[in-house]
């Protein structure tokens, strides 16, 4: 059979996990049923929406936007803050319930997943009658709701899994595109900020159906690679696999959320050379080279995004990890301010190992639209190499702080 894919996700899991400890702690109120929101601080009634009630949506709150523009929607809002230590154990019971159906599930946040369906197939009548038991038993056990995406690609069974809720099973294969997904606004794309909505509605691209059917130099020109993604993604067009956490496990990441929203290109560019110089540095403490590299972002929506891309040579090198990281960052950045940033490695082989050399490590690895990335020529690389290793025999002795590049300096101040 075709690969099928689910994408599960909690009913705004925040408040729903919220709500059942108050309500288990004895509490008479259901916080899901009236108009209520996660986030901010009660007492100074600052902050963002983190999750809201299905009462709240009808004032016209949404997910991200200030608490006091939430207030002055609704006065009578009640507002609770987040326990975040609370919603890591409610998603491990979670993980733990969907592994018993399946343990090819590639978690991607802390209240969503994907699940391979196709490994189990022959166990079901089919995949709405597997998915719709998933949701029953995920209700009947722990309480809350999920909706559940289907679809035959990764990209549209995230999609699918936002139609209606709470506490449905959606399909959209991708024969059902144009009749499900097409005459959707361009807010429904996965992957589509509003400034992008906002550019495409100016070149009158209106549905995702508009943008299925915009000639790719168009959106390439206004867009540029993210241009080209978001019509591959209305076009159903992802041949993404699940990605499991113990294909995880094997690489090397760090990540930072900002003291301040990173809203230019080049604050991110400056976060991103720090979190590369500590990824490769552990990567050539573990004598490892890496094959691949992802970048992920966490606006300040709270909304996640990642890229990645293959090597074509794998490498432990500060530079070019920092080339590709930025390069990513650029083809999927919206504009929106960014919370968090991220690199992570994988595809980790050992540095004794021989590498295979391509022609295109004849040239350095040009930036920063490159469709494939390269180490740095054979040449300069062995100096390179060496300038690393001095470096981190100085920091290893000295401290982390001894060797900084003067461009953090700023930064680090």
């Amino acid at each position: 059979m075709d690969r099928v894919f689910f994408h599960i996700d909690v009913n705004s899991a925040f408040l729903s996990w919220s709500a059942l400890e108050k309500l288990h702690n004895g509490s008479a109120l259901d916080l899901r049923t009236i108009p209520s929101v996660i986030g901010g601080d009660m007492a100074k009634r600052h902050g963002v929406v983190l999750a809201k009630s299905i009462p709240a949506k009808a004032y016209g709150i949404v997910t991200g936007e200030p608490i006091v523009n939430a207030l002055r929607k609704c006065p009578s809002l009640t507002l609770e803050p987040p326990d975040h230590k609370l919603y890591h154990r409610r998603s491990r019971e979670l993980m733990t319930l969907l592994s018993d159906f399946c343990p090819d599930i590639e978690q991607v946040s802390v209240d969503e997943c994907y699940m391979d369906y196709t490994p189990i197939a022959s166990r079901y009548p089919s995949p709405e009658a597997a998915a719709h038991l998933i949701k029953d038993r995920v209700f009947k056990e722990l309480e809350f709701t999920v909706n559940v995406g289907i679809s035959d690609r990764k990209v549209l069974a995230k999609m699918a899994s936002d139609f209606r809720k709470p506490n449905l099973v959606h399909t959209l294969y991708s024969y059902e595109i144009q009749r499900k997904l097409w005459p959707l606004p361009l807010s429904s794309l996965f992957m589509c900020g509003r400034s992008s909505a906002e550019t495409l509605r100016k070149l009158e691209i209106l549905t995702i159906g508009d943008l299925a059917n915009t000639d790719r130099s168009i959106l390439a020109a206004h867009l540029k690679s993210h241009g080209l993604l978001l019509w591959e993604y209305a076009n159903g067009i992802d041949a993404s696999e699940i990605v499991t956490e113990q294909s995880e496990a094997k690489g090397i990441g760090n990540s930072t959320t900002l003291s301040k929203d990173a809203a230019d290109k080049e604050t991110a560019h400056r976060v991103l050379l720090s979190l590369a110089e500590s990824v490769a540095r552990r990567l050539r403490d573990s004598g490892q080279a890496t094959g691949m590299v992802s970048t992920e972002i966490k606006y300040n929506t709270f909304r996640k995004v990642s890229h990645q891309t293959t090597l074509l040579s794998p490498t432990s090198q500060t530079d070019a990890i920092y080339q590709i990281a930025c390069s990513l960052f650029d083809e999927i950045w919206d504009g929106t301010p960014v919370r968090l940033l991220g690199i992570r490695s994988s595809k980790l082989t050992s540095e004794r190992e021989p590498v295979q050399m391509s022609l295109f490590d004849l040239d350095p690895p040009p930036l920063p639209q490159a469709a494939r990335y390269t180490s740095p020529k054979p040449p300069s690389s062995r100096k390179k190499e060496q300038l690393e290793q001095a470096l981190d025999t100085i920091r290893k002795r000295y401290g982390a702080d001894a060797v900084v590049r003067g461009s953090l300096l700023k930064e680090r101040s």
